[in-house]
């Protein structure tokens, strides 16, 4: 039985009430309960507790980050989450400071992370196509990936020693959505990254 730590980092909008990443979130946590798993979860945008958060990051064994991709990054309540609690994070809990010691203070920064024994994983919706990736001949990514796209995102969960897992991606959810097909490739995802148990409930 593993630990795993939900964050849906969606921010509500008028146009974008956040049905989606709820209910991937959701999705996440009702097959890993049915496995066995214990599951904490977190809804940024209805509040949280700062040391509760530092608490669920030190506690989980996977941490899965849920949330739509805003303007290239994350919504404002959820890189607002980061700043706080990561930020109190770098007490020790999450990490000793940036890595670098007196006698090389030029060495190994983002190397000082606590959570060398979790994983990560993203999960990300986007308006953007699955075809504006990947692809020199799209203008805007310019052959670039969707881990490339999140890269920050890496780079946070890296700094406190985390290791990924592969990223999922929902695609096109605002013109041109596909649901029916974004869920059944999520539980793919899941299954093939957390499979099955023949004992579980």
């Amino acid at each position: 039985m593993s630990r795993f730590f939900i964050l849906n980092g969606h921010q509500p909008y008028p146009f974008a009430k956040g049905e989606l990443n709820a209910t991937l979130a959701k999705r996440a946590v009702d097959y890993l309960l049915a496995q066995g798993h214990q599951v904490r979860q977190t809804n940024v945008a209805e509040g949280y507790e700062v040391a509760a958060e530092i608490a669920n990051h030190q506690w989980a064994d996977t941490v899965i980050m849920q949330f739509p991709v805003n303007w290239m990054g994350a919504p404002w309540s959820f890189k607002k989450y980061m700043d706080e609690v990561y930020t109190a994070g770098m007490d020790g809990r999450l990490c000793a400071g940036d890595g670098r010691r007196a006698e090389a203070p030029k060495a190994n920064y983002g190397t000082g992370g606590a959570l060398t024994h979790t994983n990560y994983m993203l999960s990300a919706t986007l308006n953007a196509p699955a075809e504006a990736f990947d692809d020199p001949s799209e203008p805007f990514f310019e052959g670039g990936s969707l881990d490339q796209l999140l890269r920050p995102f890496h780079l946070n969960a890296r700094f406190f020693g985390m290791t990924a897992l592969p990223t999922f991606g929902a695609f096109d959810v605002m013109k041109n959505p596909d649901i029916t097909a974004d869920l059944q490739r999520f539980d793919a995802h899941l299954r093939e990254l957390f499979p099955a148990r023949a004992n579980a409930a």
